[in-house]
């Protein structure tokens, strides 16, 4: 695609062995990703898991230690960021204050020349529901209509991928789900590739259509929202995307279609299609809204597992829901979400409890519980800091 020209619709991205690594520490291992052309991507994970640094990558802000990256077939390893057919919204919307709304979104189509840049940027206002403030200032807007500005900005220039680095962490709770609604709307309708990274697990479920959740710098697991929050394959992706009760122990029974593991002297079935491991030491799991408190020990059910006696340590009411802490000896602490269908809690403290769900909710996790060191250990010393801050500095004369 030749540098300043427009996107019909939106590119596959591809990378290919990616390595990042920096004065001390390894920001990416191995990264090989498929994203296919004219989806919402999510790249979801915490702080330091290597997220932003492949955007960065892909945005060309960073150069790949080893790798290629290619965007629409083409390889744009070696290309500057502005010749890449990519734009970034960023969660600071850097608006040049001056200028109009309208003068704002039109800036690049002006610099490259592009004929009827005011009718387009009119367009792309359009697209976001903020043409009637094409002549205001920035100053004049509320965060969120200027979060709107720097999205039609970006899409204006109909970028083959459009990279979204924590775009709406600035707006309120309401705003912010809001805009994920009309973020997923425009996607659909313009039809480019969308990278999203994000930390935020509701936002990369609202919006994306498959999300990468990362860790240490690779993808732990890669899948629809559906598939990851009802089969997370590692005890990371459990705990991170959601809430999760995790138990370890061995496989102790088996049938055609489920395995039985003994979680400190109880038998626990769990499906062997929803779980990853079938033998040996298995961590299983449920998620708390699948599990029911009951005030009487219920009576056998093939169909369900049941925990217990336990004591409620606390109810927390969040209008929706409940969520109750049960303490069972030998297990720990559980995480139990009721549905509110009464007029509160229908348990309180102290209460003693009963844990059931259907055996088809639970899922086994593909962790070898005996291997859970860290994939790699930050390098934190003043040497490599300052190591890193003269690298920083010396890309920035030589751009400069």
């Amino acid at each position: 695609m030749a540098t300043g020209a427009f996107a019909d619709r939106g590119a596959d991205l591809e990378l290919v062995g990616i390595q990042k690594r920096f004065p001390g520490f390894t920001a990416i291992e191995h990264l090989d990703l498929v994203i296919p052309a004219g989806s919402f991507f999510a790249l979801l994970g915490p702080s330091g898991c290597g997220k932003t640094t492949t955007l960065r990558l892909v945005a060309g802000l960073e150069d790949p230690t080893d790798g290629r990256i290619l965007i629409g077939g083409q390889d744009v390893t070696g290309q500057k960021a502005y010749q890449r057919p990519v734009n970034t919204v960023f969660q600071s919307y850097a608006l040049f204050p001056h200028m109009t709304v309208l003068e704002n979104v039109a800036f690049g189509l002006r610099r490259r020349k592009i004929t009827d840049a005011e009718a387009k940027a009119h367009e792309a206002l359009r697209l976001v529901e903020l043409d009637h403030l094409a002549a205001r200032k920035p100053v004049q807007l509320s965060g969120g209509q200027q979060q709107r500005v720097a999205l039609a900005r970006a899409i204006v220039n109909r970028p083959a991928l459009l990279l979204l680095d924590e775009p709406l962490g600035a707006l309120d709770l309401k705003l912010r789900r809001q805009m994920q609604l009309e973020l997923k709307n425009i996607q659909e309708e313009v039809g480019l590739t969308f990278l999203h990274v994000t930390h935020d697990q509701e936002e990369a479920m609202t919006m994306a259509d498959t999300i990468a959740v990362m860790n240490k710098g690779r993808i732990e697991q890669m899948g629809s929202p559906e598939l990851l929050y009802e089969l997370p394959r590692t005890a990371f992706v459990a705990n991170f995307l959601g809430q999760s009760n995790l138990f370890t122990g061995p496989v102790v029974g088996e049938t055609s279609t489920s395995i039985a593991v003994d979680v400190a002297g109880r038998s626990i079935v769990v499906p062997k299609a929803r779980s990853h491991r079938h033998g040996g030491d298995v961590t299983i799991g449920v998620r708390p809204e699948k599990l029911s408190l009951h005030r009487d020990l219920p009576a056998p059910d093939s169909a369900s597992n049941v925990l217990g006696p336990g004591r409620v340590t606390d109810v927390s009411f969040t209008g929706v829901s409940t969520q109750y802490l049960v303490a069972v000896p030998g297990l720990g602490t559980l995480v139990v979400f009721e549905q509110n269908r009464s007029a509160g809690p229908i348990e309180g403290e102290g209460d003693e409890v009963w844990v059931t769900w259907n055996v088809e909710h639970g899922f086994g996790l593909d962790d070898d519980p005996a291997e859970q060191a860290d994939k790699f250990v930050a390098d934190t010393t003043t040497q490599s800091l300052a190591a890193q801050r003269r690298a920083d500095l010396l890309t920035e004369l030589e751009e400069a």
